[in-house]
């Protein structure tokens, strides 16, 4: 049992927290410029942070808390920018070796809207082919591998290359290239997938 185990730990268990005193528009504003100067995070994930805080502690202002208010001056004061965190976004998906269909999940999870996601799947598509290969490389697959898979393993590569977001003809293409064999290329546009 918990509290007699004799040590501090269960002491600590039975004392009760002191309520934090609900929000108040000063208050939620601190929160939003404290969140945003953390964070790297669009305008809809604000919003979620802003309305779940207002959820727990309560509101004490009139009406509805000003999420959206809010969360529009932090972007016009360019605190918070969908497009630059769709493409940061886009970045770090390809260099990890995602493909463009886990960059447009993302980036819907996200709450970015098509418009502010144009120049992150432009990016996404320019780098598909480089982020296979790098997704190869980290899982050892197609012309990393040490040999030729056998049937099933080939599937189960293929299908981990798709849930990457990888296409599955380009996920084909790396996959069945045997060890250190790459396709004769000098452009990734060039590429035969």
């Amino acid at each position: 049992m918990v509290g007699e185990c004799g040590t501090n730990m269960a002491m600590a268990a039975n004392k009760l927290r002191k309520p934090r005193p609900p929000l108040d528009a000063a208050k939620l504003e601190e929160l939003a410029i404290s969140y945003v100067g953390r964070f790297a995070t669009s305008r809809a994930r604000l919003k979620t942070y802003l309305l779940r805080k207002a959820r727990e502690r309560g509101w004490a202002g009139d009406g509805e808390p000003p999420v959206d208010a809010l969360a529009d001056r932090l972007t016009q004061l360019g605190y918070v920018d969908d497009r630059a965190f769709a493409l940061a976004k886009a970045r770090s998906l390809s260099a990890r070796g995602y493909g463009r269909g886990r960059v447009r999940q993302a980036l819907t999870q996200a709450g970015i809207a098509e418009e502010n996601s144009t120049d992150a799947n432009d990016l996404a598509a320019a780098e598909a082919y480089d982020a296979a290969l790098r997704f190869a490389r980290r899982r050892s697959m197609g012309p990393f591998a040490a040999n030729k898979p056998d049937p099933q393993a080939r599937e189960r590569a293929i299908a981990a290359m798709i849930r990457a977001g990888h296409d599955f003809r380009m996920a084909r293409a790396i996959i069945d290239l045997g060890p250190g064999e790459f396709p004769d290329c000098e452009e990734p546009s060039n590429v035969p997938f």
